[in-house]
């Protein structure tokens, strides 16, 4: 209210309301954007690392597989170059590549394991790991054949398992779509 001339006037008042009731809404509106924008900025970032995560799994998975048939063809090659001859030139050639593949094969086994999240996965690589070591000792065709089998089947387990963990983690919708949260994941 304003004095003018003795009688009162609340015109000024009115303005000053006015102006203060148009502050705290611009503040207000600049604050729920603020928080809008923060919350989708943190939904954008978890997605992104989900992501990059599960690329990480699948990378890491393809490896580990692919460094495990290399190591068994290492292993069976191994196997062969002995039954001819233990102590020729293409038997320690071949025990120089299977040391080499091996290292891969475990340097893989590493990864799978620091990526996976998932004990199962991880015991299962460890299996095949195992599997594919009992390879070059087989005493006969036989026997080779039969842990070679083992060995695939080990290799089967582990895919299917990691297949199945990475199926299962949830593929969530990119943020900041309309009318849909980005649920969080446990990872």
């Amino acid at each position: 209210m304003v004095i003018v001339s003795g009688t009162w006037s609340t015109t000024g008042v009115n303005a000053l309301f006015a102006g203060l009731i148009g502050v705290a809404a611009t503040l207000l509106g600049s604050f729920s954007t603020y928080l809008f924008q923060s919350r989708t900025a943190g939904r954008a970032r978890s997605f992104e690392r989900d992501e990059r995560l599960r690329y990480e799994q699948v990378n890491a998975c393809s490896a580990f597989a692919s460094a495990m048939t290399e190591l068994k063809r290492g292993l069976i090659t191994l196997w062969f170059h002995h039954q001819r001859d233990a102590a020729g030139a293409d038997y320690l050639a071949a025990r120089v590549e299977c040391d080499r593949l091996g290292a891969s094969a475990e340097a893989a086994r590493f990864r799978v394991q620091l990526v996976s999240g998932d004990p199962e996965v991880e015991m299962l690589a460890d299996a095949a790991f195992t599997a594919a070591g009992a390879l070059s000792g087989s005493p006969d065709r036989d026997e080779l054949r039969e842990r070679e089998n083992h060995f695939e089947a080990a290799v089967t387990m582990f895919i299917h398992a990691a297949s199945g963990q990475l199926r299962a983690t949830t593929r969530v919708p990119a943020p900041g779509r309309p009318g849909q949260d980005a649920p969080t994941s446990g990872t």
